[in-house]
């Protein structure tokens, strides 16, 4: 559990040090459009117990001071179910809750998201996804479909004259549909709930 100690690390390192310099920053005023980002989640890609291959990026723009759009582009494998929460969850990496292999996904998600006092925000993303379910032999057993949804709510902090910015948040995040998985992998997955807290750490560039 590695990795989940390194985020954990990490999310509360972050979020203290932009609040000792979120007062200042917040002064600027300069107002960019677009943005480039991704999600400190990547760091999961160093751990040993399931390792996501995961990738993401986000690509967005400001309608307003308040109003943001953006899409986001999704990829990673898991072969323990959603419902079982890495970080809040003991039984994550316990053998006899192990998919009969894995899912790797892809999916292209759309996120809103609306300013509700100077930096606190609100989101709702929503990302269909394109599954498919490989066996422990490495052989392609079906193909799938989900609608992945996460609600959240956080803090926008700005850096360096508006050209960086991190966002530390807090979010439900689950499956209001999904197509019928094979066997071995329905059975495993049925045990869990469909939603589970999760924790964010979003970064990105302005332009």
């Amino acid at each position: 559990m590695q990795t989940k100690k390194v985020l954990i690390g990490l999310f509360f390192m972050f979020s203290f040090c932009v609040h000792l310099n979120a007062q200042n920053d917040m002064r600027d005023s300069v107002h960019k459009k677009w943005f480039l980002g991704s999600t400190m989640f990547l760091l999961g890609n160093f751990d040993q117990v399931n390792p996501p291959n995961f990738g993401q990026l986000n690509f967005g723009y400001r309608i307003t001071s308040k109003d943001v759009v953006s899409l986001e582009f999704i990829t990673w494998k898991y072969a323990w179910p959603l419902g079982i929460n890495p970080i809040f969850n003991k039984s994550y990496g316990k053998t006899e809750e192990k998919f009969p292999g894995y899912i790797r996904e892809f999916g292209i998600g759309l996120v809103y998201q609306r300013f509700i006092w100077k930096g606190l925000y609100a989101s709702v993303h929503v990302m269909p996804m394109i599954q498919s379910f490989v066996n422990e032999n490495g052989v392609k057993v079906d193909n799938g479909f989900h609608i992945f949804n996460t609600n959240r709510i956080g803090y926008h902090f700005k850096f360096f004259n508006n050209k960086f910015f991190i966002e530390p948040s807090i979010g439900i995040a689950g499956r209001p549909y999904h197509s019928k998985m094979p066997d071995g992998f329905k059975q495993k997955d049925d045990k869990w709930a469909k939603y589970t807290p999760e924790p964010g750490l979003h970064f990105g560039f302005n332009f």
